[in-house]
């Protein structure tokens, strides 16, 4: 792994991250609630156009990544990003919102898919893969910090439809740049395998790339959610994921609300908790790479989901600026180590040569997390109030992960957690027990 390509990545997902995040908190709740004037019900129109074409788009990148590699999927999807970002400026309407949402989150699905797919990419060494998701993770969420305050800046001083033009020019300079990447279009492990099994210095051979693009992509996104399910581990590690989303679905229809009605902050004030959020989320993705290999463990995931629901109820528990701002940033903290741990486990137990189809099966589910709170959440804030409904969802998430401890570490023991060798993991079989459908 050359250094130079490691810092392209983490530099393309940073300015990957830093226009969309602007135009998403700022740009599309800040558009919604404060300039067309929009209800729970509207929201959960909107967040329901973002999460259906966002699962469909994750489930094709998974196929697309494991046939071409992440650098090839993010450059061009970077580019054709761009006009749908820049569709926004003429959204006058919720309706239009709406469906220019749509198109922006189904070509964005292969961005975000991609980004998280490039470690081992970079790296056959499975130590080496949590510093790498770790800084990976960290150029995401220093753009968590720079995009929602950018967003604030542009909603001050200009129109909030600048915010879109910038999202359009930060994903070009992305593609740009990590398409100067040099790296293979296959993760590192399987060409070591290919290599040795050739008795050469080859990566693969043109029968073994060919081989790869004739395949049905049904059957292989097919094969993808196979091995998720199949294997005990994987299967643990995206039903987790799943239920950090399923809490957060719930902050998507009703955060910008929460603002504009209890907390009476204005547009501006969304990008600047925000902004605190991203803080904490980078200081989370560097704790993540300076912690004990221990930490890398089943277990491990399931107390941070469960502080994850604990970071979310001090964030909404007091409309109180302050409060709302410490919150931001310790609930940023515990996402900012979760996101890159749980890529780190996926992408340490996954078959190599599916690591694509696996991260884009924990994408779906987490659109599919999101998708189901929008269906009740209107409803239920209505019946008992926009803070009781959020407090109650994260509540749950962080009582599903604790009581999932035991399978948790049922799954470490038959893994051995302890350092690992240098020489990477055996391939994982199937589990022959059941497991809890609880994460």
């Amino acid at each position: 792994m050359r250094p130079i390509d490691l810092f392209r990545v983490v530099a393309a997902r940073f300015l990957s991250r830093v226009g969309s995040e602007a135009a998403f908190f700022v740009g599309v709740w800040g558009k919604a609630a404060y300039v067309l004037d929009a209800t729970p019900g509207d929201l959960a129109w909107v967040m329901l156009a973002l999460s259906v074409p966002l699962l469909l788009g994750s489930a094709v990148s998974g196929v697309l990544i494991d046939r071409h590699g992440p650098r090839v999927v993010l450059g061009v999807a970077e580019v054709i990003f761009v006009p749908a970002a820049l569709a926004f400026i003429w959204a006058d309407s919720l309706v239009a919102l709406m469906a220019v949402s749509a198109v922006w989150a189904f070509v964005g699905a292969p961005v975000m898919t991609a980004g998280g797919s490039f470690a081992p990419y970079l790296t056959d060494d499975p130590v080496e893969l949590k510093r790498v998701n770790s800084l990976i993770e960290a150029g995401g969420s220093a753009a968590f910090v720079l995009g929602p305050a950018l967003g604030a800046v542009i909603v001050r001083y200009a129109h909030v439809d600048w915010v879109f033009i910038i999202d359009a020019v930060t994903s070009l300079l992305a593609a740009v740049i990590v398409w100067r990447a040099r790296l293979s279009s296959r993760p590192a492990a399987v060409r070591a395998a290919e290599a040795a099994a050739l008795g050469s210095d080859s990566p693969a051979t043109p029968d073994t790339r060919a081989s790869r693009t004739t395949r049905n992509p049904l059957r292989e996104f097919a094969e993808g959610m196979r091995l998720a399910y199949g294997l005990r581990p994987l299967r643990y590690y995206v039903l987790a994921g799943t239920v950090v989303w399923l809490s957060f679905g719930a902050f998507g229809v009703l955060e910008p609300l929460f603002f504009r009605d209890i907390v009476l902050a204005d547009i501006e004030m969304l990008g600047w908790v925000n902004t605190m959020f991203g803080f904490g989320m980078l200081l989370g993705a560097v704790l993540l790479g300076r912690l004990g290999p221990r930490v890398i463990s089943a277990r491990g995931l399931a107390v941070f989901v469960s502080l994850n629901g604990l970071g979310a109820v001090l964030y909404v528990g007091t409309p109180r600026l302050p409060v709302i701002f410490l919150g931001a940033l310790l609930w940023g903290l515990v996402i900012g180590a979760l996101e890159p741990l749980l890529r780190t486990l996926i992408h340490r137990d996954a078959p190599h040569d599916a690591v694509g189809r696996v991260v884009s099966t924990a994408e779906v589910h987490r659109r599919g997390g999101e998708l189901l709170p929008l269906a009740i959440a209107p409803a239920v804030a209505a019946l008992i109030g926009l803070q009781a409904t959020m407090i109650g969802g994260a509540l749950i998430a962080s009582v599903i992960a604790l009581l999932s401890l035991r399978e948790a570490g049922a799954i470490d023991r038959a893994l051995g957690v302890r350092p690992l060798p240098p020489d990477g993991i055996a391939p994982l079989t199937p589990a022959e027990e059941p497991v809890s459908p609880l994460p």
